[in-house]
């Protein structure tokens, strides 16, 4: 795949490799096809019902390449690193650190550098170590698809291997097969495909050698084309392959699957605050470096103060606290089930909204049962379920899976004698008839017929009915009341096999003739059934303001029988023939308003996934088959069970180890928690930053000499960030996980903005104090005798007491005001009073508070440019602190009335 970049920065560095569209379509060519006679088609893929020859086909192999739905790439590796490193705050550390490096004259002016590239590695192996695992999801696709196919070449039949196949060729198809490409059927006798990998209908589907209309149909419902990745039921067929490799449905699948994941919300939030972390040093770095230049008349002097600012301003413990807080989330939710493969999905799981979800397995039972059982009034019989479950038990045919939940349901009542019937004889199943019979000897040793199947077909060869032991005759006019019940069964979303029986004296053998004059017993139901858990778990997570969707490949009827189980609301239910007719924009406002979506194949899932989206809501979907990888893949956060297909759990962001909607509710809790605390840090670094701003720009100005020396603000930047590394572990209140939250940049705006200066008021206070009060506008001014020896060695040469004084108590209120206002940010209640942090934040808080007074005092405060501070300057200091909380607070409580955070 080649890489093109765009000749501009962009938002975000990895977006400038250019990638092929991920949308599943599928052939034109193929769908032309159906609508064309089989003469036609072989014309057109210049073929012939003989197949190819070799020398033909080995042209072709060379012109279409290989039958396999993924090519193999090279150096993929390299190329998931290069990925990982190509980020604006990796490339921003890496920057800095290197002038660091190279600028630094003392073993303490390298800290920040070292701690820079601490978070450069971090932050790239883990996010290189998460991308790694993308590429599999395309072997897991290729190892299903490794068997042979039955082809013509040169007009006799030979098995060869599946990536040998081209278009054009003529394969054979009998029960057991894979079909080994998208193709068009030339012949068919009984042909049943499973399709549930591809569209999720629990029942086999028939085709046909028909030809189709050109318009009306979705591709997944036309019945002469079968798709790669599908199998024979039962049946058998002959048909021309139209297309191979990757241009077959699957193919395109499987290029959708293992395409780079688009950025997902919580990516799109960090790179939105990376890049407004940016902004502001973009603008302060230049403006303190040329005012200190040009006022102190020492640009190596104001390089390096510049250079600190922007340390102090890049916000290196970022990918920590995220990596920290995801881990720690990872950790928990795995005692919860949840297996989180993809640490930032934790947080998109946590703001999800919309929880669009298959039906089949996640709301219901992923099994058929026999629901009902009753006569032709729809009363309960048990004599009508006797009956299936002596059809089902002496059959000799293959059981489906009606038969088997007959056999099931009778095996966990244990109420009907088999023992007492024996079998006489058997009238197989086949296509036309669409029904079977079992000859039983009675106990009275009578024989009954008891015959089973689809209800259309039973009704032709009944002349009566049985109701409350009765037998009447069926008249013309009683038909249709008849099929009135089985209709509404059918309406109701059941699969419903009607059940009749004729009287004989005993024979030796029967045959279909004897399937005539028979009388209607009643009619057996089958549903795969909502789980009893479902109606409680969507109730759950609509209370924490996640909606829930419903995308199947089912149909109609089914689908609204299970959601009035769950009590889901159905004003709208869409199909995939009418998500086909819509564009994008008519789509997601008709997504929005949907809550059943069915008919659906794997292209409309991705793209009713990707029509939310557009509309700023954080989507989640949870399926386990083929078919649900693109929409995996397309969500914020992909979620799957342990029990699906390997190429659903490759695709998958997190992994339920319960098919349960309410361990993902667990899950959605603990991603909420999560990302309640990466946004203290953010809302910390962020205001701090902003405040930060107009407190140097204003002392550049202000003051003769440098406000903190840069060795004392990277000291005071250690320090501030080490307090916020228990941040992972503190508690979140309740209120913060009730409803979803996703990452808002005008919330974050607003408060920098309103908080931000908060702190600027109060280091503004304090240039004031030393400025006017400790005489620091005096570069004069005299040490005392008692710190005068302590100052000397502090000192540089061109430094005056009243610069290392004013340094000092600056550096000591901007550390205390920093680390004591962290416990006014993680909460929206009252801090200390109504939400108390976790202790580890509470120690390290204290820990870093009583280590910044200390400093000034220790033998480091020489090092670092520091002198004692005069006793009076403590109670000013305690002043301001409680002076800033209470002003914050404030600020905060009336961003929170006005709704703005």
């Amino acid at each position: 795949m080649a890489l093109t970049f765009k000749p501009t920065l962009p938002r975000d560095i990895v977006q400038s490799f250019k990638r092929t569209s991920s949308s599943i379509e599928v052939s034109k060519r193929l769908i032309a096809s159906a609508s064309e006679d089989v003469s036609r088609t072989l014309v057109e893929m210049k073929t012939t019902a003989a197949g190819l020859s070799e020398e033909e086909a080995e042209e072709r192999l060379k012109e279409h390449g290989p039958n396999v739905v993924v090519r193999e790439h090279r150096f993929v590796k390299l190329r998931l690193l290069i990925k990982a490193c190509l980020n604006p705050l990796v490339i921003l550390l890496g920057v800095l650190s290197t002038v660091t490096f190279l600028t630094a004259d003392t073993a303490s002016d390298m800290i920040g550098g070292y701690l820079m590239l601490l978070m450069i590695v971090l932050g790239v192996m883990l996010r290189f170590i998460q991308e790694s695992r993308a590429d599999t999801a395309a072997a897991k696709l290729k190892a299903m698809i490794r068997v042979t196919a039955t082809v013509l070449r040169d007009g006799e039949a030979r098995e060869i291997p599946l990536e040998d196949l081209v278009p054009g060729d003529i394969v054979n198809l009998a029960a057991g097969d894979m079909i080994p490409a998208d193709i068009r059927i030339i012949t068919c006798k009984d042909l049943f495909l499973t399709q549930s990998s591809l569209t999720g209908e629990s029942f086999p589907v028939e085709k046909f050698d028909i030809i189709e209309p050109e318009e009306g149909k979705q591709p997944l419902e036309l019945r002469n084309i079968c798709f790669l990745g599908t199998s024979v039921e039962s049946g058998s067929a002959a048909a021309v392959v139209v297309e191979t490799g990757t241009r077959t449905y699957l193919g395109g699948m499987a290029t959708a699957v293992t395409m780079t994941q688009p950025p997902t919300s919580f990516d799109r939030g960090i790179s939105s605050f990376t890049w407004l972390m940016l902004r502001f040093m973009a603008v302060m770095v230049p403006l303190v470096f040329l005012i200190n230049g040009i006022s102190k008349n020492n640009w190596g002097e104001a390089f390096l103060f510049a250079l600190a600012v922007a340390v102090g301003l890049t916000p290196e413990m970022l990918p920590m606290i995220v990596s920290v807080c995801l881990s720690k989330g990872a950790m928990l939710m795995s005692k919860k089930k949840v297996i989180v493969k993809r640490l930032n999905s934790i947080q998109n799981l946590g703001a999800m909204d919309i929880l669009c979800t298959d039906k089949t397995g996640t709301l219901t039972m992923d099994r058929v049962v026999l629901e009902q059982h009753c006569d032709v009034a729809g009363n309960e019989d048990d004599t009508v379920l006797e009956m299936a479950v002596l059809n089902s038990h002496f059959q000799t045919g293959l059981r489906n899976v009606l038969d088997r939940a007959i056999l099931k349901y009778h095996k966990d009542n244990k109420d009907i004698p088999i023992s007492v019937f024996s079998k006489v004889d058997e009238i197989p199943f086949d296509f036309q008839r669409k029904m079977m019979s079992v000859i039983v000897q009675m106990p009275d040793g009578t024989h009954q017929l008891i015959c089973k199947g689809a209800p259309e077909s039973v009704f032709d060869v009944c002349t009566g009915y049985e109701l409350e032991g009765r037998v009447n005759p069926i008249e013309p006019f009683l038909l249709e009341e008849l099929k009135e019940e089985y209709d509404k069964l059918s309406e109701d979303g059941f699969r419903v096999l009607a059940i009749a029986y004729r009287n004989f004296d005993p024979k030796t053998a029967y045959s279909k003739d004897d399937e005539h004059n028979l009388i209607l017993k009643g009619y057996v139901a089958f549903l795969d059934p909502p789980k009893e858990s479902a109606p409680e778990a969507i109730s759950v997570l609509q209370s924490h303001g996640v909606a829930v969707k419903i995308l199947t490949g089912d149909n109609e009827l089914v689908s609204r029988k299970i959601c009035k189980e769950v009590d889901l609301p159905l004003e709208h239910v869409l199909k995939g023939s009418d998500v086909e007719g819509m564009n994008d924009e008519q789509l997601a406002v008709a997504a929005e308003d949907t809550v059943l979506f069915v008919r659906l194949s794997p292209a409309h899932k991705q793209r009713i996934i990707k029509a939310l989206q557009s509309k700023g809501h954080v989507v989640g979907f949870m399926g386990d088959g083929i078919n649900d990888a693109p929409a995996l893949r397309a969500a914020d956060v992909g979620i799957s069970v342990d029990t699906a297909v390997d190429i659903a759990k490759e695709s998958a962001d997190v992994i339920l180890l319960e098919k349960s909607l309410m361990v993902l509710e667990e899950g959605v809790i603990e991603g909420r928690k999560v990302f309640a605390n990466i946004l203290k840090y953010i809302r910390m670094g962020a205001s701090s930053n902003f405040g930060n701003m107009f407190s140097v720009l204003g002392a550049s100005i202000w003051l003769p000499f440098l406000p903190m020396l840069p060795i004392q603000i990277l000291t005071n930047n250690l320090l501030y960030d080490f307090s916020q590394v228990p941040i992972p572990t503190d508690n979140v209140d309740p209120e913060q996980v009730a409803r979803p939250r996703p990452w808002s940049m005008k919330e974050i705006s607003r408060f920098i903005l309103f908080i931000g200066p908060c702190s600027s008021i109060f280091d503004y206070t304090t240039y004031a104090i030393m400025w006017f009060i400790f005489k620091c506008s005096n570069l004069l001014l005299i040490a005392p005798p008692d710190v005068a020896g302590r100052f000397a060695h502090a000192a540089g040469p061109d430094t005056t007491y009243a610069a290392a004084l004013f340094q000092t108590a600056w550096f000591v209120e901007s550390l205390l005001t920093q680390t004591l206002i962290i416990h006014v940010i993680r909460t929206n209640k009252i801090p200390f009073l109504q939400s108390r942090a976790s202790l580890p934040l509470i120690m390290t808080s204290a820990a870093i508070m009583i280590a910044g007074m200390w400093i000034p005092f220790s033998p480091l405060g020489p090092l670092l440019g520091f002198v004692p501070l005069p006793a009076s300057f403590w109670p000013l200091l305690g002043m301001t602190l409680l002076s800033y909380m209470v002003l914050t607070q404030l600020v905060k409580m009336w961003l929170i009335k006005k709704l703005w955070i």
